[in-house]
């Protein structure tokens, strides 16, 4: 709900732009015309969190580097038969989780356009962080809750973009390219018996896709409105369960004395509502 209001938002916000770009047509100048050559944007907004449905933890008890096996008890029966839920855990009795945690973000770039008619196409290199946080949590018959969360410390794009200028200092465009983000990992439980190592931070890779709208406000000030979803891929992060205190029939140990930990879903998707303040040169 919050993503659609956001994008309700947005669409208004964009619609209006045409008759911002009208008022500032009155000027003696056609600041359309400024859509051309270097600039350098500072932004802001907020990262919002897709539905992770269906994600689980995967586990490879045997350390083979094949995830998909299943956690048994020394009876035979599945170790976490209460389940998985998308966010962080609130407790161990209930199997509840809160939501993923959507967050501030704020950015900067520097792009080159060069505008041929009405056609504008350019390029641009950004950088920025956000707070957004993304977890996944498994509950076992001990019980207990397992946690894996992220976000990124900080994230970068090159992209490109294509845009319309109708005239009086408008601009509407759509932008795409690769995409990195530096993840920050965390893993928490409630088990205090087992031992357990990760690999905290990773590297992970994507694209990032989007639009939005642009008005010059002066000669060389444009203000915009911008919408952008990235999707990044980390399948590096990984939590070793070792024997700590707990004992030979520990269900994480007996199929080769200890177990692999990752995420079912590799990838980190969000959605960012944001605007931007540009300088032109």
């Amino acid at each position: 709900m919050k993503l659609a209001s956001l994008l309700v938002a947005s669409a208004a916000t964009m619609l209006a732009v045409p008759a911002m770009a009208q008022d500032s047509g009155s000027t003696a100048r056609d600041r359309s015309q400024d859509f051309n050559g270097p600039y350098v944007s500072v932004g802001g907004g907020a990262t919002l969190q897709g539905s992770d449905r269906g994600e689980t933890l995967v586990f490879d008890t045997d350390r083979d580097g094949t995830y998909g096996d299943q956690v048994t008890t020394s009876t035979g029966a599945d170790a976490f038969s209460p389940g998985f839920c998308n966010g962080a855990a609130t407790g161990t009795a209930n199997v509840g989780c809160r939501n993923d945690k959507d967050g501030p973000e704020f950015f900067g770039r520097v792009g080159l356009d060069k505008r041929m008619g009405n056609f504008v196409v350019g390029a641009l290199i950004e950088g920025g962080h956000s707070v957004a946080r993304d977890s996944v949590t498994g509950f076992s018959t001990t019980p207990a809750s397992y946690t894996m969360s992220r976000e990124a410390d900080w994230q970068a794009s090159a992209r490109l973009r294509a845009g319309y200028t109708p005239g009086g200092g408008a601009l509407f465009y759509v932008t795409g390219g690769p995409a990195y983000a530096r993840l920050d990992n965390r893993f928490s439980t409630t088990n205090t018996a087992n031992s357990f190592a990760d690999n905290g931070k990773t590297n992970a890779w994507g694209y990032a896709a989007g639009g939005g709208a642009e008005v010059m406000v002066t000669n060389n000030i444009a203000v915009g409105l911008e919408y952008l979803y990235t999707d990044v891929k980390d399948d590096d992060y990984v939590v070793n369960v070792g024997a700590g205190s707990a004992p030979a029939t520990n269900p994480f140990l007996l199929n080769g004395g200890g177990t692999n930990i990752q995420r079912s879903d590799p990838h980190f998707r969000t959605h960012s509502v944001r605007g931007t303040l540009s300088f032109r040169f």
